[in-house]
């Protein structure tokens, strides 16, 4: 066995190959992030196949990590929102102006 080369599926020697079906886990969970994390620039999003929750990360600058989390895409996106609310109520003013003022 060891130094042989064989092909990827299940196999015991002397046996035909036979090949393996890939599982995609959770799929539309997975889909749901990915459409999320693709209409929302500023953030990264990712779906926990262990914990079946959807999670947020933020890649924008600010003062601390930002990650939140919901068991549901709808609520993630609403708490993302509401975050990025609080951080420009809490930005200064010349920071939420673009530096302009």
């Amino acid at each position: 066995m060891i130094g042989r080369s064989r092909p990827a599926g299940r196999h015991r020697d002397g046996q035909a190959h036979i090949p393996v079906y890939r599982r995609v886990w959770d799929g539309p969970g997975r889909a749901e992030a990915e459409v999320l994390g693709n209409a929302s620039p500023g953030w990264a999003v990712l779906y926990s196949l262990s914990m079946r929750r959807f999670f947020a990360l933020c890649a924008w600058p600010s003062p601390q990590p930002v990650m939140i989390s919901d068991a549901t895409a709808e609520g993630l996106e609403q708490r993302m929102r509401e975050a990025e609310t609080l951080l420009i109520l809490r930005m200064p003013l010349s920071e939420s102006l673009g530096r302009a003022a």
